[in-house]
């Protein structure tokens, strides 16, 4: 029979599919010739042979032909007259079967998920041993390391992942104090139970939690489009904050500004502030406010994430009116008040 296709896939002859898919992973991963730096000529002839007996016991019809007629009867010997598995070509002598053999290149790519494994192609392996192709020293362990698995006993193909779809997802300054649910519709490419492309729609439910910042990240892990050969995208949204009419932030404390006049920061001020969550705080300033003045209210600002019963601070800050232009009595009232007896 020449070539014993079933021993160098170390298979029995009744072998199924996964059984032959399970020795390809095994044995393509352990004999590509740049994983055998040291013995690379060999190495390229064992890989090709790898390859082309699991592209012919793969196919039912190159493996039919072949448990006949051997490997001579693959590679264009003519068969017998009348021999079975041959259709009669009308000029009374039978029709021959071609064998095209796949490059060890196309293969390997469709069990691993890459059309140029690792930056490098493997040329025309398939057909012409010792076309490796790849830069010389660029297959090292690290690279190999992620693909060690599938030469394992029961391990999968060992696609690659599409990079994050990464999308915006603005809140209201009222929804991270609070806290709260959105539900975000997505539209998908999936394939269906025979294998069709399809589009569905998802609705997914993003739960905001209190004191959440700008900059939060909300994976759904794999509901980007599928894609042959490659694990779908996770899906990512990003909190950004809407500025807000009243308040700004600044980390966990919240930071409102208020106008007044040079008689309120001189006299005294009271003010009141709706809050986030719509309660009404009433603040009083006694002493004289200063441009750089604060009042600090504590645990009126936003809920810290880590302890959402604990808050930070509320912080007023004031802009004060000066008056344009005073007549003399007002200055010389002025300084009849300001100045100290």
């Amino acid at each position: 029979m020449g070539i014993d296709y079933y021993k160098i896939l170390q298979v029995d002859r009744n072998a199924k599919d996964d059984d032959l898919k399970k020795a390809y992973r095994k044995l393509a991963m352990k004999w590509h010739p740049d994983k055998n730096p040291n013995n690379k000529k060999d190495a390229e002839a064992k890989f090709k042979q790898i390859s082309e007996a699991y592209d012919v016991l793969s196919d039912p019809q190159k493996r039919a032909v072949y448990d006949q007629y051997g490997e001579e009867g693959l590679k264009g010997q003519m068969p017998p007259p009348g021999a079975g598995g041959f259709s009669d070509a009308g000029d009374g002598g039978p029709t021959m079967f071609r064998f095209n053999p796949r490059s060890a290149d196309d293969i390997f790519s469709e069990f691993f998920g890459f059309s140029k494994p690792f930056g490098g192609g493997m040329g025309d392996m398939g057909g012409h041993p010792g076309a490796s192709g790849f830069p010389r020293g660029m297959f090292r362990d690290d690279l190999f390391s992620s693909f060690r698995s599938a030469a394992g006993e029961g391990s999968g193909n060992v696609p690659r992942k599409s990079a994050p779809i990464e999308r915006t997802l603005p809140c209201s300054l009222e929804d991270l104090y609070k806290g709260t649910t959105k539900k975000m519709k997505i539209s998908r490419d999936v394939s269906d139970s025979s294998g069709k492309p399809t589009t569905v729609e998802e609705i997914l439910t993003i739960e905001i939690k209190p004191g959440w910042k700008k900059g939060t990240k909300i994976t759904f892990p794999e509901k980007g489009n599928e894609q042959r050969g490659l694990i779908p995208a996770d899906l990512v949204f990003i909190i950004d904050e809407k500025p807000h009419s009243v308040f700004k932030r600044d980390g966990n404390d919240l930071v409102v500004t208020q106008k007044i006049s040079l008689v309120e920061a001189l006299t005294g001020y009271t003010t009141q502030i709706t809050t986030l969550d719509g309660r009404n705080l009433s603040i009083s300033v006694n002493t004289i406010i200063s441009t750089s003045y604060e009042e600090v209210v504590k645990g009126e600002g936003m809920p810290i994430p880590k302890e959402p019963s604990k808050k930070g601070n509320l912080r007023v800050k004031f802009n004060i009116k000066f008056p344009s232009r005073l007549t003399s009595e007002q200055k010389t009232g002025i300084k009849r008040l300001l100045t100290s007896p």
